[in-house]
Order: structure tokens, then sequence, then C-alpha cells
């Protein structure tokens, strides 16, 4: 009889629910529940339905739960910068979405006590106006939101419905804003900023925590008793554990609806050059740190896509990926980063109108367009890549590109064109992976740095090799 760790995996579009079996020379995994997940339009207000997200995870727990197989745990990780507000344990209501554009005045109004030069200095975090710091200030702490007497980062939430304990894990900790990237610590200056009060936020604690056990009523419901663990709760903290790096020469894209393309670093770094760049620090597994900058991923082939087939486009992406990969290069591309490509809806419309407003013809055909997005999405996880080695001194030689966007095999091959080394694709279920890994050693079933769990990686996963081939590059 095998022992099992169960992953919790929310992403931005699905949830997951998976089983992990682990041992020195074995890492397997099965999805045991899958579900959709999406912004939800409340009036004027864009939010997460975490509500009916806990429901899929128990019905997910319920799964696994129904077989004899003992349980050793379980590890909840999400997205980052959204929180829910509590007041006496009870959520005031569901949470905002990070695309929600109620940040849009709260930027400048924390920009005119503290600019981003002075934020980074502290926090040391890639400007962008999503994150948790600009979002607080968006409250109104004299109404509803005042009334609260607990904060909690998503996959924080879900633990806190799971066990009853409150706690901060420290990977999602670091993309609030509100973390001292040299001390590790909640900043109250920071804090101060958003007018929301210290006292809302759990105890910091890291990646291996031990939350507490599953309530009563929840192993009830479930089927099974285990203490929940806190794992790289941020998605790419979890992902970036099982990307399969080999030294410090491997940089990594953890590719889903964004592109989270880096390097791995033993310390923040806050020099001018890092923050002109826009590059930011978030804390990793064992303290590492993870020396990255978003850039726009997945979301704008998924975003067009869902377009087209409203207007009855029958072909799927995959369709439209493999006649794309015999699209020529085009002599212009667009900047996937550009704010005007944020929100949901049209996104071919408005590719076409950033090229009209600075004189490029851009194509409407939709497999011309997915071409077209896939090179500038190529152009710019290349030069990511290529800063972060500059900006640390590092010689990039391999790109480890993890996650769902690891089978984007046109975008793996471009990619490596573009940046002109060895890219190395998959695990697709990365995230769930480093989740199960820091779960499996913490009870015992392996044990070594991440180092040792990343050759495990390797050894047992099924990985695709692109190397870079002749094709003009965008200068």
């Amino acid at each position: 009889m095998s022992s099992r760790v169960i992953a919790v995996d929310l992403g931005a579009t699905s949830g997951r629910v998976i089983e992990g079996f682990v041992g020195p020379q074995r890492l397997e995994h099965s999805v045991a529940h899958r579900f959709p997940n999406g912004p939800v339009k409340d009036g004027v207000a864009l939010r997460w339905n975490v509500t009916g997200l806990f429901r899929e995870v128990l019905r997910g727990l319920r799964v696994v739960g129904s077989s004899n197989e003992p349980i050793l745990s379980v590890g909840v990780d999400s997205w980052a910068v959204d929180y829910g507000l509590l007041k006496d344990g009870v959520l005031l209501e569901e949470p905002r979405h990070y695309r929600d554009t109620r940040t849009n005045v709260s930027v400048k109004r924390v920009h005119q006590r503290a600019d981003h030069e002075e934020l980074f200095g502290i926090n040391g975090l890639q400007f962008l106006p999503f994150n948790s710091i600009y979002q607080l200030a968006s409250e109104d702490w004299s109404g509803q939101a005042g009334t609260a007497d607990q904060l909690l980062l998503v996959p924080d939430l879900v633990n806190y419905w799971l066990t009853g304990h409150t706690a901060m894990e420290l990977t999602n900790a670091s993309t609030t804003g509100l973390l001292n990237v040299l001390s590790q610590q909640l900043d109250d200056g920071l804090i101060a900023l958003t007018g929301a009060s210290a006292e809302l936020f759990a105890p910091l604690v890291a990646a291996g925590h031990r939350v507490g056990d599953l309530k009563k009523d929840i192993a009830e419901q479930v089927g099974f008793s285990a203490p929940v663990v806190a794992v790289g709760s941020h998605d790419t903290a979890s992902a970036v554990v099982a990307a399969p790096l080999r030294d410090s020469a491997s940089a990594y894209i953890s590719l889903g609806t964004w592109g989270l393309a880096g390097v791995e670093t033993s310390a923040p770094i806050v020099t001018p050059a890092a923050r002109t760049a826009n590059f930011t620090n978030e804390g990793g597994v064992d303290g590492r740190n993870r020396f990255l900058r978003n850039v726009m991923g997945l979301w704008l082939l998924n975003e067009s896509v869902s377009w087209w087939a409203s207007r009855g486009e029958t072909r799927g992406l995959g369709e439209l990926l493999r006649a794309a990969a015999d699209v020529p290069a085009v002599q212009h591309i667009f900047d996937v980063d550009d704010p005007v490509f944020m929100a949901p809806g049209n996104i071919p419309e408005r590719i076409l109108s950033w090229g009209n407003e600075r004189g490029y013809v851009f194509p409407s055909d939709p497999v011309a367009v997915v071409s077209l997005i896939v090179d500038s999405l190529a152009h710019a996880l290349a030069a990511t890549i290529r800063m972060a080695g500059e900006l640390t001194g590092q010689e990039i030689r391999e790109i480890s590109v993890v996650g769902g966007g690891s089978q984007n095999e046109l975008l793996n091959q471009r990619l490596a064109d573009q940046s002109g080394v060895t890219v190395v694709a998959g695990p697709v279920e990365a995230t769930a992976l480093g989740n199960i890994l820091v779960q499996a050693r913490e009870a015992g079933l392996i044990h070594g740095d991440l180092d040792s769990l990343r050759a495990l990686v390797r050894s047992c996963s099924d990985l695709a090799t692109y190397t870079p081939q002749q094709r003009t590059h965008h200068g």
C-alpha cells in the first residue's frame, strides 16, 4: 500500500486536486479532480469565486479520500497577490481579481507617498499595478473593509478553511509588496501606505511548516484526516521547485497565463539596473530568491482563441498552432506587456490597433495572428532571460520551460531560435510536482536540497529538448 500526499493547485484558469506518490527513485502523480476557474463579473467589480473553488477542493479531496491508501498531508498553492478579508472568520466578500481596474487610482495614491524607486529599495518588486499593496490602497477602510479583523492570501485562506489555523506563507507574502526583501518580514511602513492595519496579517511561515490538521468536520466530509503543510504557496514558487534546473547557467520560465521568466539566486538583487529593467525579487523555497520578470503569457493566445470561437471559428488552439508553424516571420512584432492587453476581450482587434498606431500592418487571419503572438511572446521571453543573465552576471546556456505552456511546441522552438540557447520543456504539472515534493520531503519520503529534488524531477519526467534553428530574429 503506497502513501500519498495531495496537492491542491489553484490556477487562474483551472484548479486541480492531484495525488502524489514519491520515493527516492519515484515521482508520480495523478489528477483526481479538475475544475474550471476564472473571473466573475459582479456589477463593475471583477472577482474570484473562491467559495465555489473551495467546494471543488472538497469534492476533489473526497475523491482521494475514497481510496484506502494512506494520505500523509495536503498542500495548497495558488496565484499570487489576491486576498480575502474576514470578520470573525467569515469572508466579507469574494476576493477581487487582480485584473480588476480598481487600482488605476490607488497606484497614484501610493506613489505620491513613495514612488517605485523607493518601494523597490524596500520590497524589491517589479512594478505591477495589481500587486497587493495597490489593491489594499484601493480598499475603503472607512467602510466594510474597515470591519475586517483578518487578511489571508488565497492559499492561506483555503488552509484556514481546511484547518481553522491562520498563517501567511513566505513565498506568496513576498509578492504582496508589503515584505521587506532583506529582512523577510512584513514592513509596517509599507502596510501604512495602504491604510490597512498591521493587525490584519497572520504570522509568517516558511514552506514545510505544518499549518494544522484538517478540522473534524472537514475530515468527516472528505473521508480522511491529515495535516495541511505549507508549500511554496505561490504557484510559481512551487513550479520553480520542480523546474529541472541543472546549475546556475539554467534559467526558468513558468509558462501559463503569465510567463514568469528569470533565474534563481542566493540573495535578492536590488540594484538600480534591476529596478530599471523592471525585475522582481520573490521568495523561493529553502530561502532561495526568484529573480524574474512577469511577461504576459498564454493569456494572449487563450483570449484570442476564445474570441474567435465566440464568432464561429471552429479551429482550436492546437490546430491553429500547427498551421502557424508554416507562417514566415513578420517584419514587426508587438509589445506583449502593453497594458492594453491586460483586460479580457477582443485581443486580436487590440493587436491590430496597436500596430496601426505605430504604422505597422498586422494580419487579421487567425493563423497569422497566432504566429504573430507566438513570435512576440518568444521575443519578450528571450529578451527577459537575456537580461536576467546580464543583471546577475550569469551565462545562460539552457532555459527550462515548465507548466502548461511547456506543451506549446511552436513557442518552445521559437524561444530557442530567439534566445540562441537550448530549451528544455516540461514537466507540464511542475507546480503540482513542486507542491508534492515539499510535502514529501517534510513527510520523510525523500531527503535533500532543491538540487536533489530537481535531479529526481529530471530522472522521472518526460522532457522535450529544442535546439536553436536558423530563423529571422526581430531586432
